[in-house]
């Protein structure tokens, strides 16, 4: 296999995980145990989306340069939803919830371009439509 390919295989590899434990987060009870274990994972799995990433970028600059400030935005998305949750600052609860929401949003949306092409604007905006209300509006009844 070759290097973009075994970069690729990660890259997916993580992407699907995280975007099957993104859920199992969500639901599972809010206190030590599997919400904070699925979290932490979570979290390390969109650690190697953001590298694999970047190195896929890199590896073919001319076509794939945009990539880098997606996987930015997004990872500083799951970083901010992860600190919050660790370092439990003041209104942290909001910032986890719009961290890990966000990055999850991002996850979506990379799903939706991939398979559907980076011309439809659709794949782009519909899971920032849909998410971003649920976001707020989960906020706004917990946090």
């Amino acid at each position: 296999m070759t290097l973009p390919g075994m970069v690729m295989a990660l890259h997916i590899g993580c992407g699907v995980s995280a975007l099957i434990l993104g859920p199992v987060a969500m639901r599972a009870r809010k206190s030590a145990g599997l919400h904070t274990k699925a979290g932490e994972i979570y979290h390390w799995l969109f650690v190697g989306l953001f590298i694999s990433a970047c190195v896929l970028s890199f590896l073919d600059w001319g076509r794939l340069w945009w990539l880098v400030p997606i996987a930015v935005g997004s990872y500083a998305f799951a970083l901010l939803g992860y600190l919050s949750a660790k370092l439990r600052w003041r209104n942290w609860l909001r910032f986890h919830l719009t961290g890990q929401g966000g990055s999850y949003i991002a996850m979506a949306t990379a799903v939706l371009v991939v398979n559907l092409g980076t011309d439809s604007w659709w794949a782009w905006t519909i899971p920032t439509i849909v998410g971003s209300p649920l976001i707020a509006w989960i906020t706004r009844e917990v946090a």
